[in-house]
This record gives C-alpha cells, structure tokens and sequence, in this order.
C-alpha cells in the first residue's frame, strides 16, 4: 500500500495545490473602498474551525483563572456595542450578519483586543481601564478587529506561511494526518496573538472599522482620540496587537481622512 500512495502522492499534491490555490475578493468595497484581491491557501471553514477551537481554549483558560468575565457591567457594556456593530458588516460581505458572533472579556493589564475568523472576539480589561475607553472608543476597537475578521486577515497570513512548506501541510491533509489541525490551530494562534499584522492589513481594517462604527452610531473620530492613547501608552509606538509598521502621523493622517469620508453615514445614523 505505501509503494501505491507513494505512485499517486505527486499527482494528487499537484492537483490539490492547484484547487487550494485560489485569488479571492473576501468583501466589498463598502463607502471606505477597500478593494483587494487575496491569495488564498487553505479554507476559510478549515480557519474558522481551527479558530473556534483556539477561542474555546482560550475561555477555558482565562476561567481557570478566574479572568473571564468578572465584571457583569463591562461585559454588557462590551457587548451592547457590539450588536450594533455586527448588523452593519453586510456591507462588507452578506453571510457575516449570521455569523456567531461573540465576545468576551478577558481581565487582564494588556492593552489587548481581537476577533478571530467566524466572529469570535475579546477585549481585555486592560484596554478599557488603562486608557478609560468611552463607548464611542470601544466601537473603534472592535470594529477595527472585526473588520480583519471580515477580511479574511488571519487566513490570509496563514495561506503565506504555508507558502514555503505547501507539500508538508497538504501531504498531511491529503493523507489524513491528524497533527495538521492541531498545526492549523498553532498558526490561527500564531497570527492572531504573536506576530504583528501588516501595514496593508492595518489600514484596511481601520478604514472598515470606521465605517462600521458610524453606521452603528459612533463616533468615527474616536479612532483618531483612540490612537493618542495608545501612544500615550507605548512610548509613541503602538502595542504588538495593533502592529508597529504604520507609522504615528500617518496612521492618524488616515484615520481622520476616512473618519471624515464616513461621517454623512454616522450623521445619518444618529437621527
């Protein structure tokens, strides 16, 4: 049998890589215009699987250590903003209203929030408490994680990653190994706490984020008082979540060009 899998394997690994290899466009535009082809490796259901998992050992933990929701207040406070933010990210792409969206919080000092593929998120108390986030402040966090969620970031990241090892992970897949998904799991664990996104990433999701924002009813602006924060926080560099290639000032220069672009739908919104 294995001389049989040994005969077959280059010609299954090279029709699989052709069908796992695709270019995809994982939202519309939305009023920001964020229009950009993605190269795509592996599955979006096979990330969001790997990242349910992930999240559910992460609660697992945090309760362990009595760290997931302590304070009945912010928890609800977290997540009233968020369900007015989730209705509106059909603009971006029409299944994401019905995604299980959910979110929890961690209590924690880091300065520290993410929403992994499928909709589940995080903010820790951290973030809130340090930086004393208004409402408005708190919809620009979670709108910026959701939209990287939205747009497909984490897998995006990991379809890279698998670029230089492609025949190790779908020899694995196509075979059946079982270590792929607990691989998959480190990579969804990998790209969403350790490693810092790109610039192009960052700003597609602040430009989305906004957006989402001031069609919930926020204040689009409050990214930009956001960001001062953060610096304020970080010796005028931001935290390793929010990625230290964009740079302060232009970072801030687009935050507010687009929070402008956004505010006829944020004026509408609070009539």
């Amino acid at each position: 049998m294995k001389s049989m899998y040994a005969s077959l394997l280059p010609a299954v690994l090279a029709a699989t890589i052709t069908v796992a290899c695709q270019t995809v466009q994982t939202t519309q535009a939305g009023a920001v215009g964020v229009q950009r082809s993605q190269m795509m490796m592996v599955s979006a259901q096979e990330v969001e699987q790997a990242s349910g998992k992930q999240y559910q050992e992460m609660l697992n933990e945090a309760r362990k250590k009595n760290a997931l929701n302590r304070d009945a207040a912010t928890v609800q406070r977290v997540r009233r903003i968020v369900a007015r933010l989730t209705p509106h990210t059909g603009v971006f792409r029409s299944d994401a209203p019905a995604w299980k969206w959910e979110v929890n919080v961690f209590s924690s000092d880091e300065l520290n929030a993410w929403c992994m593929a499928g909709g589940k998120m995080a903010i820790y108390t951290g973030l809130i408490d340090r930086l004393k986030l208004s409402d408005d402040e708190i919809a620009a966090v979670m709108g910026h994680e959701i939209a990287h969620a939205l747009r497909e970031h984490a897998r995006e990241r990991i379809s890279k990653s698998m670029a230089t090892g492609i025949g190790l992970s779908v020899a694995g897949a196509v075979l059946g190994v079982g270590q792929v998904g607990q691989d998959l799991m480190g990579k969804v664990a990998q790209v969403t706490f350790e490693l810092p996104n790109s610039r192009e990433h960052e700003t597609e999701a602040d430009r989305m984020g906004v957006e989402l924002a001031a069609r919930a009813g926020y204040d689009p602006r409050a990214a930009v008082t956001l960001w001062d924060k953060m610096a304020t926080q970080s010796s005028g560099a931001p935290p390793q979540w929010l990625s230290t290639h964009p740079s302060h000032a232009s970072r801030q220069r687009d935050l507010a060009d687009y929070a402008s672009k956004v505010m006829p739908l944020y004026q509408a919104a609070r009539r």
